[in-house]
């Protein structure tokens, strides 16, 4: 495997760590941290998540680019075109919303909670989805 495709492979899987690492093990566990409070929890949460969305956009844009003129097939292209429309619709439609609820925390306010997040862990399992059949159907493409 070499050029675009090697690019594509590296990033899908890098891009899947990412993933798994940070929505799966670090976003649930800071908050069972001694002394970390909820307003603290949120305001690291949104960093991370920040940073995360970015470097998605960045992992999202080098695989397209790198499959886009590789032969693939149309399943692997979908799969991967998938996760990059979830981070899409994660960063447009669903942020916005658990960043309104954050801001109100973060002032002080109580009230219900989010379902927002139900919508980013459901588009996240889609991605990661996603991303496992993409980065093994390069793979299998490739052998």
């Amino acid at each position: 495997m070499h050029g675009p495709l090697a690019v594509a492979v590296a990033a899908t899987f890098v891009w899947l760590g990412m993933v798994l690492a940070i929505s799966f093990l670090e976003a649930p566990l800071k908050f069972r941290a001694p002394g970390v409070t909820l307003q603290i929890g949120l305001g690291i949460g949104r960093l991370v998540f920040r940073a995360l969305n970015t470097c998605e956009v960045v992992l999202a844009a080098c695989v397209v680019i790198a499959t886009w003129s590789s032969a693939v097939s149309m399943v692997t292209r979908m799969a991967l075109l998938v996760a990059a429309a979830m981070v899409a619709a994660q960063i447009l439609l669903v942020r916005p919303a658990l960043t309104r609820r954050s801001d109100r925390v973060l002032a002080g306010a109580e009230g219900p909670r989010s379902h927002a997040h139900y919508a980013y862990v459901a588009l996240e399992l889609v991605k990661v989805v996603a991303l496992l059949a993409g980065g093994v159907l390069l793979l299998l493409g490739s052998a």
